[in-house]
């Protein structure tokens, strides 16, 4: 085990890294994890990163689906704009009645 590597494992360490429970995948070595950053006390190599999905597979939108978020974005520059308080909740109502039907168009799917 080199000992740069062993002293910057013991400084994560210190800096409040974990030990991981599962080895190194190139050596079988132990590794320290901060931060999202692995790093193997035994080679100093660290996993290849690949993408996790967080999020469902997306649906492909239906063309009223674009239609409404189109409307949402337009209604949303017309409001900030919008001076008079009585056009602003109007507008505000649209918004609110766009959002409904797009929550109903994406709950059936």
């Amino acid at each position: 085990m080199p000992e740069d590597l062993t002293k910057k494992a013991a400084e994560m360490l210190l800096n409040g890294a974990t030990l991981l429970g599962e080895p190194c995948p190139y050596c079988s070595g132990v590794r320290v994890m901060k931060e999202g950053h692995a790093l193997c006390v035994s080679c100093g190599r660290e996993p290849e990163k690949k993408e996790i999905m967080t999020e469902a597979p997306q649906h492909p939108k239906s063309r009223l689906e674009e239609t409404l978020e189109e409307k949402i974005e337009l209604l949303s520059k017309e409001l900030e704009e919008e001076k008079n308080h009585d056009k602003q909740q109007s507008i505000l109502k649209s918004i609110n009645s766009v959002l409904e039907t797009l929550g109903k168009i994406r709950e059936k799917q």
